[in-house]
């Protein structure tokens, strides 16, 4: 099929798993029956090799256009020319119980739309990441595949021919004829399963347009770029694991932040990291229930006070599992050419300091805005801050996770800082019982700690690390968390400093910031990557607080947010990163991103 861009594709989703469809009508990557299961179609890591799911048009002139049933997640994908139009459209059931028709089914709907359209489709899976080999076994009313741990079924009216990599099928659909295909997991002694209902078929798709349209009406937000709000909200809303409330990073894995380079990592877990931020985005728009799910989940992961071991993991599987050992596939080329490809997160048994800090917000903002923390989970709790006052001065990896050694990475002193100042907010607002004395004098240690080694004469800017000259985009959060005033001398000098460009010692560079300078501080890696689009969020809420006082800074902060707004793909999804030529790096699409969109677009939209 050849590699599409990343940004050329949308996504589909149950809250169990999601599947990548692109703009040419094929799905290139889906796991099953969970977001960190093996792959089913990774045609995305491995075009030969990976398989894939594909309904196009046999034209060879035709118009790609893809959109989002309004205010969903189904998919549409049209392929227009000059002899006819036809769709495609792509959901998974949601809001079903086990035993309802369409539960933990992919559906395809291919549609004629004008005239008279001949159509083909390729089902090749290839399971366990192209590692296990699959039988298929021709039946009425479809195809079964047969796998050592797995068996799906295809189930459609389209007659069926059998190759070497699974099935095809070559059909011509007149306007207003239809065709569906349903993938869906199988009993091989049942065959395919039940024959295809157009009515059934029907109910399903309406209960899904349904059950988006009701979910998205509790938005709150009704300020200015609201599509796009809402668009970020519906993609989070299908990076989350209904039976935990885990949320992941990302769904794909290995997806290059620079092609043919080595930084290519396994997205599909669940960080701590992002619980603050999670946890703030999603409250501030009106989604409480999914807010109270994953801080849920988040406590849930703390060992109780009565265990030995107090320290948390960054990253947990999204049922809470630990071992996330990192893998890499040799038999898979990458994405156009970038290896290596990697499952698992070799991270997780990192130690970072910055954890909890965003653990603690976390549970301060839903204690404020949600639901009152119990004493049982403010006793689990306290022993985090007890441990962060005795450990904050110990070196980490940052949170940019670095595979070149541990520093004193100011960002991490900063989130120790929140710890310990939330841990005493909690403790004084809720009158928990509390080490106040010690806290405080720690607190004080923390922030004096920071002003006098997180800051450089020389560069007039807080820096990445003790001792060093290299500039991080991640200190851009001190207002954002209330350590520093927006107008703060120190911190309009620093933003100052990151928004030059990258020659002369910044880090922005055509209004897309870069985390940190690769030159200027070898992370471990080799190669180099594109800008983080997390961090030109940043860049925009610092400027909007620093804006409230000067307004050349709110206008700047508006216009960065536009142009960042451009670098969206045609969906308004964003990937990790974005390349110089505006091209998506990195896993996609990716939470990280449109959480701080949502907060970005929240705070500048008041401020204007």
């Amino acid at each position: 099929m050849g590699y599409q861009p990343i940004e050329d594709y949308g996504i589909i989703g149950n809250m169990y798993t999601t599947a990548l469809v692109g703009k040419n009508g094929s799905i290139d990557w889906f796991c099953y029956p969970r977001h960190d299961s093996p792959s089913v179609f990774a045609g995305i890591l491995d075009e030969n090799k990976g398989g894939h799911f594909s309904i196009s048009p046999t034209l060879c002139n035709n118009t790609h256009k893809q959109f989002y049933w309004p205010e969903t997640n189904v998919l549409v994908t049209r392929f227009l020319a000059d002899c006819g139009v036809g769709e495609v459209v792509d959901f998974m059931p949601v809001g079903l119980s086990p035993d309802d028709k369409g539960y933990h089914w992919l559906v395809r709907r291919v549609t004629g739309v004008r005239s008279s359209m001949k159509f083909r489709m390729e089902c090749y899976p290839a399971f366990n990441y192209a590692r296990d080999r699959h039988e298929t076994q021709l039946s009425e009313g479809g195809v079964i595949f047969k796998s050592s741990d797995l068996n799906l079924g295809l189930l459609t009216d389209i007659p069926l021919k059998q190759d070497d990599k699974g099935v095809f099928a070559e059909f011509s659909l007149a306007a207003g004829e239809s065709a569906v295909f349903i993938l869906r997991e199988v009993d091989c002694e049942q065959g395919c399963g039940l024959p295809l209902n157009p009515e059934e078929t029907t109910q399903i798709f309406e209960h899904t347009i349904e059950y988006w349209r009701r979910w998205i009406s509790k938005c709150t937000y009704k300020g200015r770029w609201r599509e796009t709000v809402e668009r970020s909200a519906l993609a989070l809303k299908l990076l989350t694991y209904e039976p935990t409330g885990a949320i992941i990073a990302a769904p794909t894995c290995s997806l290059p932040e620079s092609l043919g380079g080595e930084r290519n990592w396994d997205y599909r877990y669940s960080w701590i990291r992002d619980a603050a931020f999670t946890i703030y985005a999603f409250m501030r728009i009106g989604f409480t229930d999914e807010a109270g799910q994953f801080i849920n989940w988040i406590i849930s992961l703390c060992p109780s006070h009565l265990e030995k071991d107090s320290q948390l993991q960054i990253v947990y599987g999204i049922d809470g599992r630990k071992d996330l050992k990192e893998e890499i596939l040799d038999h898979l080329e990458g994405y156009k050419g970038s290896s290596p490809v990697r499952i698992g997160n070799g991270a997780y048994n990192q130690m970072q300091l910055d954890i909890y800090g965003e653990l603690m917000d976390a549970v301060y903002l839903f204690n404020k805005y949600g639901t009152p923390i119990s004493y049982d989970t403010w006793v689990n709790l306290r022993k985090y801050i007890d441990w962060v006052c005795d450990n904050w001065e110990k070196q980490d990896s940052g949170i940019w996770e670095t595979r070149d050694g541990k520093q004193d990475f100011v960002y991490s002193k900063l989130m120790c800082w929140v710890a310990v100042d939330r841990g005493l907010r909690l403790a004084q607002k809720r009158s928990f019982p509390a080490n106040l004395e010690k806290w405080l004098k720690v607190r004080d240690q923390i922030y004096l700690d920071i002003m006098s080694k997180g800051w450089s004469e020389s560069k007039q800017a807080f820096v990445q690390y003790y001792g060093s000259n290299t500039l991080d985009a991640s200190n851009l959060i001190m207002p954002l968390i209330f350590f520093m005033s927006p107008t703060d001398p120190r911190m309009l000098k620093t933003i100052d400093a990151i928004m030059r460009s990258p020659q002369e010692g910044g880090l922005l560079s055509n209004s897309l910031v870069f985390r940190y300078n690769t030159e200027d501080y070898s992370d471990g890696l080799d190669g180099e990557e594109g800008s983080f689009n997390l961090c030109t969020f940043w860049l925009v809420e610092a400027l909007t607080r620093a804006g409230r006082a000067d307004s050349e800074r709110l206008n700047k902060a508006r216009l960065i947010f536009e142009e960042m707004l451009s670098y969206a793909n045609h969906l308004k999804l964003y990937a990790e990163e974005t390349g110089t030529s505006g091209e998506a790096l990195g896993n996609f699409p990716q939470a990280f991103t449109h959480l701080a969109l949502i907060s970005a677009a929240y705070n500048l939209d008041r401020s204007i």
